[in-house]
């Protein structure tokens, strides 16, 4: 019994081997999503339960049935009027979703840890535990008040981005919102206020976040921060000509720096569909019509079932982009930035999902993808986790200031 136990032990060592994956079809070491929105009912509306939700795309239990180990979960603020008052209502509405976050962190605390450092992150994978890390989502959160971004450090912040939609008083959008009078792009880049956010950035250890930002906004803080910065949430323009993407110039630059970009699954950036496009806008202006609002709101009117079941049948009629096109993007932006400098974002709850990768229950798909791109387990590994938390490490190492509890 033995002799044959120890033959079938060596018979599958040597097909692992064989393989020339370590973990072939099994887990990567560590998954890591660095972008994963909430909504602002987020632990408070039955629906938007951390644990179980029918609705949201991540939550506790879809995360260890898909595999995924680790999110930052985000502290976004939609950008709004640059005033005394806007900021002000800015700085309330962040406040209710760092509170949300610490709901979720209190009431499953055997599930779900807080991780402010990369080795609490490993640390809690290694004991059974998701992680949960914070990042902010449009430096306009800060109220124009620098304070402000150390107490976002101390609410567990480990990255700041600094625009969204909108430019605002940090700088230069990738996207002007007519809305809000901002003028087209422009060579503008970074304000007095925003370069005095990338320093104290810089001595706190938190990670400057240039995704949504303008081309000249990324050249400014590439000049200027002294610790390697990350792009949260962006993919490859030379494969999608979008702004939102980042172009091969700038993923070179960021990577020049020592820096990462998590290549994001959202379908409008990564392949480009004019019928799904209308139908989309269609689908909601009709919803929002319905509930009686002049314009569609994500956050009131994108978990309606009119919306969900609406958004069903346009997947159908227009299939979105699937893993191996998001794959494709992930291959082009380490060909061109190298493989210690990409990663993988979501944007799940906030735009995200595509074929393969709908919801965090299908993390494994996409590693699947990425094993067809002829990705090695080493690969893998850096692009799911390994580089982000690398960077992250060298920011902090690289802090001045410390605080209590970093």
């Amino acid at each position: 019994m033995n002799v044959f136990r120890t033959l079938g032990q060596a018979i599958a060592l040597a097909v692992v081997v064989g393989s020339g994956h370590a973990w072939a079809q099994q887990e990567p070491p560590l998954t890591l999503d660095t972008h994963v929105d909430i909504p602002f009912a987020f632990m408070h509306d039955p629906r938007f339960d951390a644990a179980h939700s029918n609705v949201l795309k991540v939550d506790l239990d879809k995360m260890r049935q898909g595999g995924l180990d680790a999110a930052f979960f985000i502290v976004y603020v939609e950008q709004g009027p640059l005033t005394p008052a806007g900021y002000a209502h800015a700085v309330a509405e962040a406040q209710r979703k760092y509170d949300a976050i610490a709901l979720m962190l209190k009431t499953y605390p055997d599930r779900i840890r807080l991780a402010t450092t990369p080795e609490q992150v490993r640390a809690n994978k290694a004991a059974g535990r998701l992680s949960a890390m914070i990042g902010v989502e449009n430096g306009y959160s800060l109220g124009h008040d620098l304070n402000n971004l150390d107490k976002a450090y101390a609410r567990g912040a480990r990255y700041v981005g600094l625009a969204h939609m909108g430019h605002n008083d940090l700088c230069t959008s990738s996207t002007p919102e007519a809305d809000l009078g901002d003028p087209p792009l422009s060579d503008a880049g970074i304000s007095d206020f925003g370069r005095s956010v990338v320093r104290r950035a810089n001595q706190l250890g938190i990670m400057v976040d240039v995704s949504h930002s303008s081309d000249a906004c990324v050249r400014d803080v590439l000049a200027l921060s002294t610790s390697p910065v990350i792009a949260s949430h962006s993919s490859s323009r030379a494969l999608l000509n979008h702004p939102r993407n980042l172009s091969d110039d700038l993923l070179r630059a960021i990577a020049a720096k020592g820096g990462v970009i998590q290549a994001v699954a959202v379908d409008s950036y990564l392949k480009y569909n004019a019928g799904r496009e209308l139908a989309e806008k269609a689908l909601q202006a009709q919803v929002a019509h319905a509930a009686g609002d002049k314009t569609f709101d994500d956050e009131k009117d994108g978990y309606l079932p009119a919306y969900i079941e609406g958004m069903k049948r346009i997947d159908a009629a227009f299939p979105p982009p699937t893993v191996d096109d998001f794959a494709r993007h992930i291959r082009h932006m380490v060909d061109v930035a190298g493989v210690d400098h990409v990663g993988i974002a979501s944007d799940f709850d906030g735009g995200g999902g595509i074929g393969g990768w709908e919801d965090a229950t299908e993390t494994r798909n996409l590693t699947a993808a990425l094993r067809r791109q002829g990705f090695s387990d080493a690969d893998i590994t850096k692009l799911w986790g390994g580089n982000l938390l690398r960077v992250w490490g060298e920011v902090t190492q690289r802090a001045t200031v410390h605080q209590a509890g970093s």
